[in-house]
C-alpha cells in the first residue's frame, strides 16, 4: 500500500529522517515501501518527511497559529510493518505476527505453484532482452540479444539488429534458465512476456511472469528492511505472497503493478540472502480466512492502532481486517508527529474545502484508531464538510488520525 530495506534515515523515498534503525538503513527507503499498499494506493509520500515534522513554520507577525498532532504513516489497514518489526523484537514469530494483524486468520500452504504476472514498464518501442533460451517457438542463443517488435495489434521476434525471426501473435514469452534480462529495465527471474497496449501508438506492455514463490523475494527487501528480525522478514513473506494472489488489478496481460498500486517489486538485482531465507522458509504458505487466502492488506506504521477497512477504503466490514492495538509501533519514526501552520498558511492549504478562513475543525466521526473519517471546517464564510483523507492530501499528512490545536495570540 511505498523502500523499507533502506530503513529511514537517507532522504530518497519518503522520510528524509536522518536516524537509523536497528539495521542502520535509511528511514526515508523504508517508510517509501510502507506508505499505503493496496489497489486505492495514493501516491502522497513526502520527500522531506522528517524535515517537515517541524515545517511549516508560522510567520512572526501571523496573529493565529495552528498545530497539527498526528501518528501513523500510511492507511493503517491490516500489518503494520514497525509494529510487526517491535513484535519480532520481544520474541514473538511470524505466525503470531499475522495472527494478530489479521484476525481469526490461520496459515495454509498453496498445493502448488501459483504465477503472477508484473507490469514493469510501457515501452513506447521495441523491448530489447538477453539470456533468452527460447521464444515464440524458436531456440535461441542466451548470450545474443533479441527484440519484441509491435507490428499492429501483435508481436515480432527480431534479432537486435531487426532481422524478423517469429510472428509471435498477441503476446512474445521469451524465457531461459530460470532468469531475464530486460533491456534497460533489470534483470528479473522467471520469463518476459510482451503484450500491445490499447493505444495504437505502438507500445508494448512489459511484462515478468514468473512463481510467486519467485516473486516474493524481489518484494520482501523492497517492503522491509533486510536487517530486520528474521520473524518480521518471515511475515512480510507470507503478506506479501498473499497479497499479490488476491489482490489482481486484471491489467492488459498482468495482475499486478511492480510499485506501491500492489507491492514494490524490483526483481532480481534488489534481492538480499536474509530476505530470501524469509521466502525460502515460508515457501507455499499464505494466510486464509474461510479456506480463501486473505487479502492482507499492510502499511507502514500504525500509530498505536490499526485501523478497521471500512473506515478507511468503504464498503463492508472484513472480519479479518478489523483495527488492533498495536503496541510495539513506537519503533517507528512517524509513531507521533506534527505540522505547524500560521492561519493564513492553513486556510490556503484547504481552500479547495473551506469556505473563507479556518475559524475551527471539528472532528464528527472517527475510526477505532481514532483516524479521522469526517470532519467539518468551521470558515468565515460557512461551513463545510470534509473527510480525513482530503484533510491529509491537503495539509501535506502521513496518515488520517490527526487531531488540531488552534493557537491564537
Amino acid at each position: 500500500m511505498c523502500q523499507l530495506s533502506g530503513e529511514l534515515a537517507n532522504a530518497d523515498s519518503v522520510l528524509n529522517r536522518r536516524p537509523r534503525l536497528a539495521g542502520g538503513e535509511p528511514v526515508s527507503q523504508t517508510m517509501g515501501r510502507l506508505r499505503r499498499h493496496s489497489p486505492l494506493a495514493r501516491v502522497g509520500v513526502a520527500l522531506a518527511a522528517l524535515v517537515s515534522l517541524a515545517g511549516f513554520a508560522p510567520s512572526a507577525d501571523a496573529s493565529v497559529n495552528w498545530v497539527v498532532h498526528g501518528r501513523g504513516f500510511g492507511h493503517g489497514v491490516g500489518m503494520s510493518a514497525y509494529g510487526a518489526y517491535g513484535y519480532a523484537l520481544h520474541g514473538k514469530d511470524y505466525r503470531f505476527i499475522l495472527g494478530h494483524y489479521y484476525s481469526g486468520t490461520t496459515i495454509g500452504t498453496l498445493p502448488g505453484p501459483r504465477v503472477v504476472r508484473v507490469l514493469l514498464d510501457i515501452a513506447d518501442g521495441d523491448v530489447g532482452f538477453s539470456q533468452a533460451t527460447r521464444a515464440c517457438g524458436q531456440a535461441l542463443d542466451p548470450g545474443r540479444d533479441y527484440e519484441a517488435h509491435r507490428v499492429g495489434d501483435s508481436v515480432r521476434l527480431r534479432s537486435s539488429g531487426g532481422k524478423p525471426l517469429a510472428n509471435c501473435g498477441r503476446k512474445l514469452r521469451a524465457a531461459g534458465a530460470g532468469t531475464i534480462d530486460i533491456a534497460g529495465v533489470g534483470t528479473y527471474r522467471g520469463a518476459l512476456e510482451t503484450v500491445p497496449t490499447e493505444s495504437a501508438s505502438g507500445s508494448l506492455n512489459v511484462v515478468n511472469a514468473l512463481a510467486v514463490d519467485q516473486y516474493v523475494k524481489g518484494v520482501i527487501p523492497n517492503e522491509s528492511p533486510p536487517s530486520w528480525p528474521a520473524a518480521e522478514l518471515k511475515a512480510q513473506a507470507v503478506a506479501s505472497r498473499s497479497f499479490a494472489l488476491t489482490a489482481g488489478v486484471g491489467g492488459n496481460g498482468f495482475d499486478l503493478y511492480a510499485d506501491t498500486r500492489s507491492q514494490v517489486y524490483k526483481g532480481l538485482e534488489s534481492e538480499y540472502s536474509s530476505s530470501n531465507a524469509a521466502a525460502e522458509a515460508t515457501r507455499g504458505q499464505v494466510v486464509e480466512y474461510g479456506g480463501k487466502i486473505a487479502e492482507t492488506l499492510f502499511s507502514a506504521c500504525s500509530g498505536g492502532h490499526t485501523e478497521s477497512i471500512q473506515n478507511v477504503f468503504g464498503g463492508p466490514a472484513i472480519p479479518y481486517l478489523q483495527g488492533v492495538p498495536d503496541p510495539y509501533d513506537g519503533e517507528c519514526p512517524l509513531h507521533e508527529w506534527t505540522l505547524r501552520f500560521s492561519g493564513p498558511e492553513i486556510s490556503d492549504k484547504l481552500s479547495a474545502y473551506l469556505d473563507g478562513r479556518l475559524k475551527q475543525v471539528v472532528i464528527t466521526k472517527t475510526g477505532v484508531s481514532p483516524r479521522i473519517i469526517s470532519a467539518k471546517l468551521i470558515g468565515t464564510g460557512g461551513v463545510t464538510t470534509v473527510s480525513g483523507e482530503q484533510l491529509e492530501v491537503a495539509l501535506g499528512g502521513y496518515d488520517t488520525w490527526m487531531s488540531f490545536q488552534k493557537l491564537s495570540g
